[in-house]
């Protein structure tokens, strides 16, 4: 990526990612994603992803976050991921680019739409739900940068809050991301681009964290959705136009 217009790009898209990430407790990959990849390519958008996801959820468990993680919950959900981590990054290393990004787009669009509709999926509750949804969600992680939609899925057929929710899903993007890093690297980037990011991921907490007091919730995850469907379906536009 070359210039500093493209640089301030990629910072606002960071920024956006962030900010709907603090305001919902969910959404940085679904928002960032589809942008990212167009900025920077598939590789290194993912990567870049899967470091700031991972950032922002540990940063979002500080001040007693991690005191309401389910461990027992959390263990099948993070070791399946672990398995299926090298998998998705194997078929992303292993696609053309246009292919790759046909996919990727396809399944932001299809997480996206499941979560909407919030479905009851017998076969995603209990511990088999669990190492189903981790095990999705490493592989989407990995390959697309987008891991969290899986486990959404299993906390609605587990009956969890908002509450519940938030501090476990977080603890999961840690985990599914460290191993996505482990498996993918750390992007090469430019030192510009990391500072952009970097000033984006701050800049976007503050103004999440400003919102979250004023913003309905429902309304705020309603945009974060419709956000991240509108970036799901351009870049499976320009995966299937570029075949």
């Amino acid at each position: 990526m070359n210039g500093g217009a493209a640089e301030l790009l990629l910072g606002g898209v960071v920024l956006l990612g962030a900010s709907v990430q603090w305001l919902t407790g969910m959404g940085f990959a679904l928002v960032a994603v589809p942008a990212l990849v167009m900025l920077l390519g598939p590789a290194p958008g993912v990567a870049l992803a899967n470091c700031a996801a991972g950032a922002i959820c540990a940063v979002g468990l500080t001040g007693g976050g991690w005191r309401r993680v389910r461990l027992s919950a959390m263990v099948p959900l993070v070791a399946a991921s672990a398995c299926t981590v090298p998998a998705g990054t194997w078929v992303a290393a292993h696609l053309p680019e246009p292919v790759l990004l046909a996919v990727m787009g396809g399944l932001v669009t299809v997480a996206v739409l499941l979560v909407m509709g919030g479905p009851r999926v017998p076969a995603l509750s209990g511990v088999k739900g669990a190492l189903t949804a981790g095990a999705a969600g490493g592989f989407m992680n990995s390959s697309a940068g987008v891991g969290g939609p899986p486990v959404s899925l299993y906390a609605v057929n587990a009956g969890w809050t908002v509450r519940e929710f938030v501090p476990n899903a977080q603890f999961y993007g840690i985990v599914v991301n460290a191993f996505s890093i482990a498996a993918n690297g750390v992007p090469r980037l430019d030192a510009g681009v990391w500072g952009f990011a970097v000033a984006g991921m701050v800049v976007g907490a503050a103004i999440g964290k400003a919102l979250a007091e004023r913003v309905p919730e429902k309304g705020a995850r309603l945009l974060v959705l419709l956000l991240a469907l509108g970036g799901g379906l351009t870049t499976l536009v320009k995966g299937v136009w570029a075949l």
